[in-house]
């Protein structure tokens, strides 16, 4: 995993927003759209996110995700399970990338 923390991605996010604002005002409006409550809340959404960024091996969509659902209200059990899905949905590189959200988990949590 790259290393990383919250801080830094938000940090270089914004960089990004200064020198492409058009891309980055859009992205983070499909963000908010795609995640508020809805037939789903945002909890939900937020762990489904996780599951698919563990599957497709985005070290940096796990930092996020993992503390989107966190400050969503998912606890470690639930973040647990979806782990668990993503590794039913992507095999053996799903475990190694489940591991980088059990660190991140571990890391938030403390």
């Amino acid at each position: 995993m790259a290393n990383l923390d919250m801080k830094d991605l938000e940090r270089i996010m914004g960089e990004m927003g200064k020198e492409i604002p058009e891309v980055m005002r859009a992205f983070n409006q499909l963000h908010h759209a795609a995640t508020k409550n809805g037939a789903l809340s945002a909890k939900e959404k937020e762990l489904i996110a996780l599951g698919i960024a563990v599957a497709i091996r985005c070290s940096y969509c796990i930092l996020a995700h993992v503390n989107s659902a966190l400050q969503a209200g998912a606890t470690k059990e639930e973040i647990m399970e979806t782990l668990g899905v993503a590794v039913l949905m992507s095999g053996g590189p799903g475990v190694a990338y489940a591991t980088e959200a059990i660190k991140v988990l571990e890391q938030a949590v403390k």
